[in-house]
């Protein structure tokens, strides 16, 4: 009689019983990012609440080093706030390592304040980032440096 051991639920119970870990350990980096190009322009006014296309190019400090291109699409409401949904390629460096990736973000602007989160696109990973993957998120006040996160293993 030939016994056929299913090797899955073994690593499985391996990995609950502290066993050797099969997902690597994100890794928190921060910084700032200063805009240094701002670009709206309406394209839907036909009701109160505008649509907005925004192109944004901006530059990386911190424990993410480079430049962002970035295309949002923003929901303007009369009373000022907005909501926002973008890509944005970040081209630089990351723990050392050189290359690009893609950011998808949503975010809302409610007074003065921006918040927002991302995640990086899968498999949009260039260079020494090829296989990066995470999230993480910005917030500022309009017209100041906004303080990131990026949570990400490679």
């Amino acid at each position: 009689m030939t016994i056929k051991t299913a090797t899955a639920p073994l690593l499985v119970l391996a990995s609950l019983c502290g066993g050797p870990a099969l997902a690597a350990e994100k890794v928190r980096a921060s910084g700032t990012i200063v805009v240094s190009k701002y670009e709206p322009a309406n394209y839907d006014t036909t009701a109160e609440t505008k649509l907005v296309l925004i192109n944004v190019e901006e530059s990386f400090a911190g424990d993410l080093q480079g430049a962002g291109t970035a295309r949002f699409l923003q929901a303007s409401r009369p009373d000022g706030s907005a909501s926002f949904v973008g890509m944005e390629r970040f081209v630089g460096t990351v723990g050392g390592k050189k290359g690009s990736f893609i950011l998808e973000d949503v975010g809302t602007l409610t007074g003065d304040q921006v918040n927002g989160s991302w995640s990086i696109v899968p498999g949009s990973g260039t260079g020494e980032l090829a296989g990066i993957s995470g999230d993480g998120g910005f917030k500022a006040k309009l017209g100041q440096h906004a303080s990131i996160t990026l949570d990400y293993t490679m």
